[in-house]
């Protein structure tokens, strides 16, 4: 029974289905373009159009319409053809100066990074034409990517071996992030807050009274997502070796337990060691320098930060502990673990890229 036209098969190479999945998983790319990356990839797949078609909310003609730009043009073909209009009054050359200015150079102005306002006047284009190329090119001189590469010798080992433990856990063992989020403030605004209302947000002054600080030392159990707590009026390795007794009396006996933990002193500290090594179910391992993002327990430290501290009114450290204790309780009761989806390889050619992308620039 026939089904319909043949249909060519679309082969990937390595290269090829790198691209396309790239754009396909971009947050920044127009998302038609994002689901033409989805198709091709699907088809390649050896999926029907008409299951493709269904995912993508496009009919089966749109979808054999982008199989078919694909097989013709290769990548260029997703992007839309020009359209007839208005010849274009801004030339190539034009353009390439405004890129060249944008990337190359600084107002004399003495200000740090150009506007579409000073560059407009820099280039004598108008304000509409400098915001549609920059937006063409994807620049954007008014924002900046902070990045800190770890310059641990062992770098590329630490990364297999947390993340090794994270997408294939060891038997008969239990993997705890551990980390202290230290100086969380108790703070309390000087006049009362302004409810949220219909077409007005939530209003509070921005000055505030300080009523002293906690820390909070925090276990994340890679498995089961459940945390253990403790908050302690200060970060030495005193109250970090008190808090890995707590954990010690609260994780099953039976079980051997990974730690992974950040460099900081504390978690070195020669008292810390030798009771470690009197508990040797426990192995430690320590994240690269400058990597504490490898470590789960700082997803959590954010989730808490954002949900229950940053927007929170606290008229004591007292106050400010038991509201953390509760989040933790409720949290808790219906937690799911995170789910890690990098794996070593992955994350590795990202810190290539980047050393690439540095090296270009000729610092």
């Amino acid at each position: 029974m026939k089904t319909g036209r043949p249909k060519s098969p679309i082969i990937l190479s390595k290269e090829e289905n790198e691209q396309l999945n790239s754009i396909a998983n971009s947050h920044s790319l127009p998302y038609r373009l994002v689901n033409r990356a989805r198709i091709v990839l699907m088809a390649a797949e050896g999926i029907p159009n008409r299951e493709i078609a269904e995912q993508v909310h496009l009919s089966p003609q749109m979808v054999c319409k982008w199989r078919q730009r694909y097989l013709q043009q290769g990548l260029s073909g997703l992007h839309d053809e020009l359209r007839p209009g208005r010849p274009r009054s801004i030339s190539d050359s034009k353009v390439a100066l405004l890129i060249r200015k944008t990337l190359q150079t600084k107002p004399k102005d003495g200000t740090t990074h150009w506007t579409i306002r000073s560059m407009a006047k820099e280039t004598k284009l108008s304000r509409p034409t400098v915001h549609r190329i920059w937006q063409t090119f994807g620049l954007q001189p008014h924002r900046q990517r902070h990045f800190k590469i770890s310059t641990d010798p062992f770098f590329v080992e630490k990364v297999r071996d947390i993340v090794g433990l994270y997408l294939n856990p060891p038997d008969n063992a239990m993997v705890l992030c551990v980390d202290e989020k230290s100086q969380i403030q108790a703070l309390d605004r000087t006049q009362p807050l302004l409810p949220m209302g219909l077409g007005y947000v939530e209003g509070v002054t921005h000055d505030y009274v300080r009523h002293g600080t906690t820390t909070l030392f925090a276990a994340l159990d890679v498995a089961t997502g459940q945390v253990l707590t403790r908050c302690k009026r200060r970060h030495r390795h005193q109250e970090y070796l008190a808090f890995l007794k707590h954990v010690d009396a609260n994780v099953p006996q039976d079980l051997d337990i990974h730690l992974v933990v950040d460099n900081y002193s504390t978690h070195k500290h020669p008292k810390v060691k030798r009771w470690l090594a009197v508990h040797p179910r426990y192995q430690v391992h320590y994240t690269p320098t400058y990597a504490s993002w490898l470590n789960q327990v700082e997803i959590w430290f954010n989730l808490i930060t954002q949900r229950a501290i940053r927007r929170g009114t606290f008229r004591s450290v007292k106050e400010l502990v038991s509201k953390i204790e509760q989040f933790v309780a409720q949290y808790n009761l219906k937690t799911k673990p995170f789910v890690w989806t990098a794996t070593a390889d992955s994350i590795l050619e990202k810190i290539k890229r980047l050393c690439q992308l540095i090296s270009e620039t000729q610092h």
